[in-house]
């Protein structure tokens, strides 16, 4: 498993964060030049045009790395941007699986956009794995399967997939496997320690955790991983600004202290509906009843603040949705404050 969560909390403080070598500065410095000066033909200090690289980002992604465990980070403009690069380098004929409970954006993008290209990601798979029923993965798998792409818990409806589980099936198949980790951030779960290949965030979500700025990442565990998406953001782009790199970093440091009060006032709101006679059904890993809790309690590290419950009907949800006072009827998530959305 992961670190202690507390050396956890100090690598949060320290990744990526060492002092700014030529002034001291205890912050990274935001580097916004698009250019660098090159020091001859062919060679440079490190950076010569920021869509390749910049000082900046690369902190971010060191940092990236390490939260997760992984061999290399990589930065992006929105978490869409970053399940872009991911399925960026597979080719004609290949075959995804994708489960069925996973943000609607990831299925409009696979859906509308990468099954364009060729690549096949068949309904039927979508239907059975990586949900509840494990062994349809193998089931699934094709010796044109190149990846497996799981997202747990899932968005909106807090399903759980076994990581471990699915990566042992799928590497005995010779396939990778990706975890979308952004409901639970890489405080409360460590894809890669069970056993996944690639790890994606929305970093728009807990990691920024203020709700000031869009963001993506992928962290790789294979020197291929990180030769792939580093030629993905040097050639397509997409590539996250330097700014927005500077305050994901600063949300990192913070990241573990607001993840366990996030999940203390997730777990209280948890109880509450629990036991409310309008709610008739109700989603959160945490509580004993949801038909995973024992999975959520082997898996993960906590159980996060994220949740969903039924009230009956479009409208009921219109009325409750009209009548909150400190919630923020919104999109998005893992930021300060808290938010309710249809």
């Amino acid at each position: 498993m992961a670190t202690p969560p507390y050396k956890y909390s100090t690598l949060a403080v320290h990744a990526g964060q060492y002092p700014d070598p030529q002034t001291g500065a205890v912050n990274v410095p935001v580097y916004l030049s698009s250019t660098f000066e090159l020091t001859g033909i062919g060679t440079d200090r490190g950076w010569d045009y920021s869509r390749a690289g910049n000082p900046t980002r690369d902190r971010l992604e060191e940092a990236l790395a390490a939260l997760e465990g992984g061999v290399s980070g990589h930065a992006f403009t929105t978490g869409m941007a970053a399940i872009s690069a991911l399925v960026a380098m597979l080719r004609t004929g290949d075959h995804l699986i994708c489960s069925k409970d996973v943000y609607a954006g990831t299925v409009r993008l696979f859906d509308r956009i990468v099954s364009g290209y060729g690549i096949e990601i068949p309904a039927t798979c979508q239907t059975v794995a990586p949900r509840l029923r494990i062994t349809a993965i193998s089931f699934c798998c094709r010796p044109t399967t190149r990846l497996i792409h799981i997202e747990t818990p899932s968005n909106p409806l807090m399903v759980l997939t076994d990581i471990a589980a699915v990566s042992k099936i799928a590497h005995a198949h010779g396939i990778e496997v990706s975890v979308d980790n952004t409901f639970l951030s890489p405080v409360l779960q460590s894809p890669l320690a069970l056993g996944a290949d690639i790890v994606m965030h929305s970093t728009t979500k807990y990691l920024n955790g203020h709700s000031d700025g869009l963001g993506g990442a992928l962290i790789g565990t294979t020197p291929e991983h990180k030769e792939r998406f580093l030629l993905v953001q040097k050639a397509a782009g997409g590539v996250m600004s330097p700014f927005e790199c500077f305050l994901v970093l600063r949300g990192i440091r913070t990241l573990p202290l607001r993840i366990r009060q996030h999940e203390e006032n997730g777990r209280a709101v948890a109880e509450f509906l629990s036991t409310h006679p309008k709610v008739s059904r109700l989603a959160y890993p945490g509580l004993k009843s949801h038909p995973q809790h024992a999975l959520a309690v082997k898996q993960q590290k906590g159980f996060g603040s994220m949740l969903s419950f039924d009230v009956g009907s479009r409208e009921a949800a219109g009325r409750f949705l009209g009548a909150i006072k400190i919630f923020l009827s919104a999109e998005s998530l893992g930021g300060v404050e808290s938010l309710a959305s249809h």
